[in-house]
């Protein structure tokens, strides 16, 4: 399947932009204030204490219908052959960005079949609960007939209906079941009952990333650097399919196996063929001055909100806290004006790259080719690794002498 293809599936996603209340799908503990839709943001002093992570709600739907309660009529995608993503998913496990490799990835993420499999819950092994969202659960899960380990997030659809997150959920599914990238949570497939939806997930064997940095309070420079390195990756593959994420951040992140990471919440993402779009949402902390304070008569932003998050995350993974962090009014007033001091314990190479990510001018803000080529990038990623592979060579040689 060729690049048009891929992009014409993307296209016929049609689900409005525009919904109301939090959704939080993923299973984090972080506490997380909420706006009415009737609340401006200089209200946000006097409704949430500092510290919190608030997510800010979408528009309001302007419904002219009263909603059903029949529970039955949360309308999802078709559902995907797992088959055909598990023959391929060797040469989907690192993307390239040579064309030909490109089309060769894009090959492997299948379009709807005419004869797709079904997915059912006696198909599955249930282990332990890996976590709880607003809206379900998430579980260990093993494949019966195949053994495949997996996770399986729960959703129940009275309370996405009453959530009014029906279409959110919808887009979520269309958007990251076309993704593969070593670096992005795979979605396998998924299947519903009459109460409830099961998404069948890449189960992420070290869990969430948030955890791992409360726990370390603050990551040292090589784990940041390579972190960093890994995100500016899946973003990348992300903005050259016309997705913005729009909310970077700690808690959307889980930890694989090998350590690598995973993005792994597409709640708020959206797909913008023409990199436009209007619509307020994220976490405040990561919020980036062009959706809280849209300047001229031009209010739409573009995929850079993305890069001023990776700025906010870069920060946080080095200092253990977001730069902007305060009461909800003077965190906006801060990155309006993006009022922030790096640390002296901070690398020069790490502070400029934190510094040429949280500009405000998102045109002014550095690429996420030159985020990968930045020289903290550079020293702890690609120079680091030479030098651990000269150590393990070294190391292998000794080995055998000692053996002879």
């Amino acid at each position: 399947m060729g690049t048009q293809t891929l992009e014409a599936s993307f296209e016929r996603i049609t689900v409005n932009d525009d919904y109301d209340d939090l959704y939080n799908p993923s299973a984090y503990h972080k506490s997380k204030g909420s706006l009415s839709t009737a609340m401006t943001l200089t209200g946000l002093a006097t409704s949430t204490s500092a510290g919190n992570r608030m997510k800010l709600p979408l528009q309001k739907l302007q419904s002219t219908t009263t909603t059903t309660s029949t529970i039955t009529k949360v309308h999802l995608p078709s559902q995907v052959a797992q088959h055909n993503r598990d023959q391929s998913s060797s040469a989907a496990s690192r993307p390239s960005d040579d064309p030909s490799a490109l089309t060769h990835v894009r090959s492997s993420i299948p379009q709807q079949p005419s004869s797709p499999k079904l997915f059912h819950l006696g198909m599955f092994e249930i282990g332990k609960p890996l976590g709880k969202g607003k809206f379900g659960r998430v579980y260990l899960a093993k494949h019966r007939s195949s053994g495949f380990i997996c996770a399986l997030k729960v959703l129940h659809k009275s309370e996405l209906q009453m959530g009014k997150v029906e279409k959110q959920v919808r887009r979520e599914i269309e958007i990251q079941s076309n993704l593969a990238h070593p670096n992005i949570l795979r979605l396998y497939g998924h299947f519903h009952d009459a109460k409830r939806i099961f998404l069948i997930l890449e189960f992420a064997g070290k869990g969430e990333l948030y955890k791992h940095l409360r726990k370390e309070v603050r990551f040292p420079e090589w784990k940041a650097a390579q972190y960093i390195a890994q995100m500016a990756a899946a973003l990348k593959y992300l903005h050259k399919k016309h997705v913005m994420h729009r909310d970077i951040k700690p808690e959307n992140i889980l930890v694989g196996i090998h350590g690598e990471i995973k993005i792994s919440d597409f709640g708020w993402s959206v797909h913008a063929p023409n990199n436009r779009r209007k619509t307020m949402c994220g976490t405040l902390d990561y919020l980036p001055p062009e959706m809280i304070k849209p300047t001229g008569n031009d209010s739409f932003y573009s995929e850079k909100v993305d890069l001023w998050s990776l700025g906010v995350l870069t920060y946080e993974f080095l200092c253990g806290e977001a730069p902007f962090e305060d009461e909800p009014l003077k965190t906006q007033k801060r990155i309006v004006r993006c009022e922030m001091t790096v640390p002296g314990y901070v690398s020069a190479e790490a502070k400029d790259l934190i510094k040429k990510l949280l500009v405000v001018d998102p045109e002014k803000r550095i690429s996420l080719e030159d985020v990968e080529r930045h020289p903290w990038i550079i020293k702890h990623c690609v120079k680091g690794e030479r030098a651990t592979n000269r150590s393990a060579e070294l190391a292998k040689m000794m080995r055998k002498s000692g053996d002879k």
